[in-house]
């Protein structure tokens, strides 16, 4: 069994995911990648390389789904050293804007996807003792923006990362597992769908960011980070 570790992401298959997914591999990780865009995800497996890289189309809000992601990676690689937890979605701001639906969508992704991204891949880290999970919250979820429901969901993305770390340590006894939730500011993806009147953040930038908490030694926790664009206002 190869020494390289093996790395896991949600939501790989544009913005700050497939970005990461491209960091890591250029640092010698093998990759288990899943989103719900199957043709993006085999582009990037195309482009990063099919033996070290596996994809799976998956939605992190089916548990179905996130079982089998899990599982593939481990027929595959035989081990996962980190979680990437970083699917995730926005609507537009506003009590009285966008539908049910989208709402429904964005909080099932955005809190329920990333609890059973740690419920599929927790047992397997408990198992080896050593871990490392990685969440993508934002700068929304640690100041609350007028009318908006995925300021909640990312308060919620850091709670979950808190809930971890201190279950993993009071309750499973467990001094190896790391925790590091990610909170970035505007990022220059997808996601947004109107010229924001300063420079965003790259999602290169934040892949560095999550690139540097894997890398640190094993004795070190980076437990949380903000990142944000020098020029944003909040």
């Amino acid at each position: 069994m190869s020494d390289r570790r093996v790395l896991l992401i949600t939501g790989a298959s544009s913005g700050i995911g497939a970005a990461t997914a491209r960091r890591a591999a250029e640092a010698g990780f093998r990759l288990v990648l899943g989103a719900r865009r199957e043709e993006p995800l085999r582009d990037l497996v195309r482009e990063l390389g099919v033996g070290e890289v596996l994809a799976v189309r998956s939605d992190v809000a089916d548990w179905a789904d996130v079982e089998r992601l899990t599982a593939a990676g481990l027929e595959r690689f035989e081990r996962i050293d980190a979680v990437f937890a970083n699917a995730g979605g926005g609507v537009q701001r506003g009590f009285l804007e966008g539908s049910v639906e989208e709402w429904r969508e964005m909080v099932l992704t955005n809190v329920l996807g990333v609890a059973l991204t740690i419920r599929a891949t927790l047992p397997h880290m408990l198992e080896r003792g050593t871990g490392h999970f990685v969440i993508t919250s934002s700068l929304a979820g640690r100041r609350v923006v007028p009318g908006s429901l995925y300021s909640a969901t990312k308060f919620a993305a850091t709670a979950l990362g808190e809930g971890l770390r201190a279950e993993l340590r009071q309750v499973r006894k467990n001094r190896g597992i790391r925790v590091t939730v990610v909170e970035p500011g505007a990022v220059d993806t997808p996601f947004f769908d109107q010229q924001l009147p300063f420079r965003p953040l790259d999602a290169n930038d934040v892949a560095r960011t999550v690139l540097y908490a894997l890398e640190q030694p094993e004795h070190v926790d980076l437990a949380e980070v903000v990142i944000r664009p020098t020029a944003q206002p909040f």
